[in-house]
C-alpha cells in the first residue's frame, strides 16, 4: 500500500517547486497569480509562500491599492534574486575576469587581472581562486557563499572539466581544471570552452536573443568558433567542436590581405593577424582607399570561409567577436553580400553585443544553469 505521508510531503514539494519556478519567471506576482500559473489552490499556494519567505527565497511588498477602490492592498511577492549568487570566471593568456552575479543574473561584482602568459599552470590555477575570492569580497560575500561557479577557457575540454589540449597556454593540456578550482575554491565548479560560452553569453544577453541556431566567429590572438544549435552550445563529439586552435590554417587565408597590406605601409612593425586587421580598418575609416579595399577583401576572406560552415548548419545569425567586432559594419556588410549571393538561406550578420565580456558572461550564465537546478531540484 503507497504511504500516504509520503506522497503527500513529494507532492507538496512539486508544489512548492512550481510555485518558485512561477516566481523566478515573473517580477512579482500575486497569490492569485502563482496559484493559476503553478495550478494549485490559493491556500496551498498561501501555505507554501509562507514557507518560501521563512527560507528567504521569496519576498513581499504591499501594491497600492487603485484610486478609488476600497479594501486592503493586494499582497504582492517577488523571488528574492539575494538568496544566492555565482561566479563566472574568464581564463584567458593575459588577462584573468571574474563576475558575481545574483540569482537573477544581475551582476553584483566583476574584476579583471593580468597575468603572464607564460604563467605556469599551478600559478594560473592560484591566480583564479585569488580573484573570485577579491570579486565575492567586493560583492560582500565570502566564495562560500557561492552556490556554483562557471569558468570558460580555451582548449578542449571534457566531461569532467579536464583540459585535454589547449595550445594557447603552453602547460594547460591535462590540466584537471574543474577539479583543481574545486579543490580550491570549496564550491560547485563548471568548466567549459571559451568560446561555447562566449555564444550562449550572447543568447543570454547579446545579439542572438531569441535565436536558436547561431555561429558565433572570434577573432583576436587566435581564430575560434562557437555554435549554438537549437539553443544549445554544440560540443561535438570529442568536445571540439569549434576548436581551431590546432587548424593548419588556423589563421585564415583571409587575413593575406591585411597582413601583406600593412607589412607594405608599415614595413618596420611586425604585427599579429587581428593587430593587422585593425590596422587596416583604422586607416580605412581615415578615409584610406587601398585600406579600405583590402578590409572587405579581408572580410570576404571570412566569408569565403564561414559559407563551409554556413551551408550544412543554416543557422539563422552569425555573430562577429572578439577584435573584429569594433569593425561594425565595415566587416559584417561583406560578408553578409557574399553570404546572401551563395547561400540558399543567408544567415543574418551581426557584431557581438557582449565584447570582451563575453566568455565571463558565459561562465555567469553557466553558473546561473547549475544553480537553477539546484533550486527546482525537486
Amino acid at each position: 500500500m503507497p504511504r500516504e505521508s509520503g506522497d503527500a510531503s513529494f507532492l507538496r514539494r512539486l508544489n512548492q517547486v512550481a510555485i518558485l519556478r512561477g516566481l523566478h519567471g515573473t517580477e512579482s506576482a500575486t497569490l492569485a497569480e502563482l496559484a493559476r500559473a503553478a495550478r494549485v489552490s490559493r491556500a496551498t499556494t498561501e501555505a507554501i509562500m509562507e514557507t518560501l519567505l521563512r527560507e528567504g527565497q521569496a519576498e513581499e511588498y504591499a501594491e497600492g491599492a487603485a484610486e478609488g477602490l476600497r479594501g486592503r492592498p493586494a499582497r504582492r511577492f517577488a523571488f528574492r534574486a539575494a538568496v544566492g549568487h555565482v561566479a563566472g570566471v574568464g581564463i584567458g593568456a593575459a588577462h584573468l575576469t571574474a563576475m558575481v552575479a545574483d540569482l537573477r543574473g544581475r551582476i553584483v561584482a566583476r574584476s579583471t587581472v593580468g597575468v603572464p602568459r607564460d604563467l605556469p599552470a599551478a600559478e594560473r590555477l592560484d591566480a583564479v581562486a585569488r580573484l573570485v575570492g577579491d570579486v565575492c569580497a567586493q560583492a560582500g560575500l565570502t566564495v562560500g557563499d557561492l552556490t556554483a561557479a562557471g569558468v570558460g577557457t580555451t582548449g578542449v575540454i571534457d566531461a569532467d572539466g579536464r583540459v585535454v589540449k589547449s595550445v594557447v597556454l603552453a602547460d594547460w593540456t591535462g590540466v584537471a581544471l574543474q577539479a583543481e578550482l574545486a579543490r580550491r575554491l570549496a564550491v560547485p565548479v563548471l568548466v567549459e570552452n571559451d568560446m561555447r560560452l562566449a555564444v550562449l553569453a550572447e543568447h543570454w544577453l547579446g545579439a542572438a536573443r531569441g535565436r536558436a541556431d547561431v555561429l558565433y566567429l572570434h577573432s583576436g590572438s587566435r581564430i575560434g568558433l562557437g555554435m549554438l544549435l537549437g539553443g544549445v552550445p554544440y560540443r561535438g563529439s570529442h568536445a571540439a567542436a569549434g576548436e581551431l586552435g590546432g587548424h593548419p590554417n588556423s589563421r585564415w587565408r583571409a587575413f593575406r590581405h591585411v597582413m601583406d597590406y600593412a607589412l607594405a605601409v608599415d614595413p618596420g612593425e611586425l604585427r599579429a593577424p587581428s593587430q593587422a586587421a585593425l590596422f587596416a580598418l583604422t586607416r580605412a575609416q581615415e578615409g584610406d582607399a587601398e585600406a579600405a579595399t583590402v578590409v572587405e577583401s579581408f572580410a570576404t576572406g571570412l566569408a569565403e570561409a564561414l559559407v563551409t560552415l554556413v551551408t550544412p548548419l543554416d543557422p539563422e545569425l552569425v555573430v562577429i567577436g572578439g577584435a573584429l567586432a569594433q569593425a561594425g559594419e565595415w566587416i559584417t556588410a561583406p560578408i553578409r553580400d557574399y553570404l546572401g549571393a551563395v547561400c540558399l538561406y543567408p544567415p543574418e550578420v551581426a557584431v557581438s553585443e557582449l565584447g570582451a565580456d563575453a566568455v565571463c558572461l558565459g561562465a555567469v550564465r553557466y553558473g546561473l544553469n547549475e544553480a537553477e537546478r539546484r533550486l527546482f531540484a525537486s
